[in-house]
């Protein structure tokens, strides 16, 4: 039976894809699943509709995130952290810290999105990336002070 496919299925194809497929397979699973289509013209045009108002939707998204990325940026960090007598920080300030610094002033991340290029373990001024999605980075200072 041919199908489309709506989405990647492992093993079987990627989204677009027309493929042959087991006629129970795409009966009982993929299409009831809403993810393939049965291959006809009319499912194609179908699909083809799908595949550009996606694409138009995921265009909007960037640029909302790049306006949001802008406004990110102006954001400035500081983390108060206890320090020796030879100015060196007891532990470090890291991308769950940042995360939590960014939630205090409004802007909820997973540590994960939060990039530190190495270990803050000084005083002074750095800058971590934040993953926006959809390709966008952010770039965040972070002012590491004495408490």
């Amino acid at each position: 039976m041919k199908i489309i496919l709506r989405e990647d299925v492992k093993g079987k194809g990627v989204a677009g894809e027309i493929i042959d497929a087991k006629p129970g397979f795409a009966r009982n699973y993929l299409i009831p699943q809403n993810m393939a289509y049965k291959a006809t013209d009319a499912n194609v045009k179908v699909y083809e509709q799908e595949k550009y108002l996606k694409a138009k939707k995921e265009e909007q998204l960037k640029i909302e995130t790049e306006k949001y990325k802008n406004e990110i940026e102006k954001v400035s960090l500081t983390a108060a952290v206890k320090v020796g007598d030879d100015g060196k920080l007891f532990g470090s300030v890291t991308s769950q810290t940042i995360a939590d610094l960014l939630k205090a002033q409004g802007h909820d991340f997973n540590h994960r999105k939060i990039t530190v290029d190495d270990q803050i373990k000084e005083l002074g001024v750095f800058e971590v990336i934040v993953d926006l999605g959809y390709g966008v980075n952010a770039k965040v200072k972070v002012w590491v002070v004495k408490e």
